[in-house]
């Protein structure tokens, strides 16, 4: 976390409850492909399988960054001091597309 994070209701928080059954899901995925391997399972499915998993977590990330940008950097702009949020939502971006 930045330290720059403040305390309280994030952009996410209305959406919460589906947050928390995707990234589930994505727990779900994890557990599977450790199965799988433990199994002896083909390296290619397993190899799919991870990918789909990245997939997944991706579109958990794209959601929050949506999210940041609509609420936490729209409210920054509302008070006059959006710089920090843009470089900060710049930064995440950049980690994600690294990954």
């Amino acid at each position: 976390m930045s330290e720059a994070s403040p305390v309280g209701p994030h952009g996410y928080s209305a959406e919460k409850q589906a947050l928390m059954s995707r990234l589930r899901r994505v727990e779900g995925q994890i557990r599977g492909l450790q199965r799988m391997v433990d199994e002896d399972t083909y390296c290619i499915d397993i190899l799919t399988q991870i990918s789909a998993a990245k997939s997944a977590l991706h579109a958990v990330a794209v959601g929050l960054l949506e999210d940041h940008l609509r609420h936490c950097v729209v409210d920054a702009a509302a008070q006059g001091d959006v710089e920090p949020k843009i470089k900060e939502a710049t930064a995440a971006i950049a980690r994600l597309v690294k990954s």
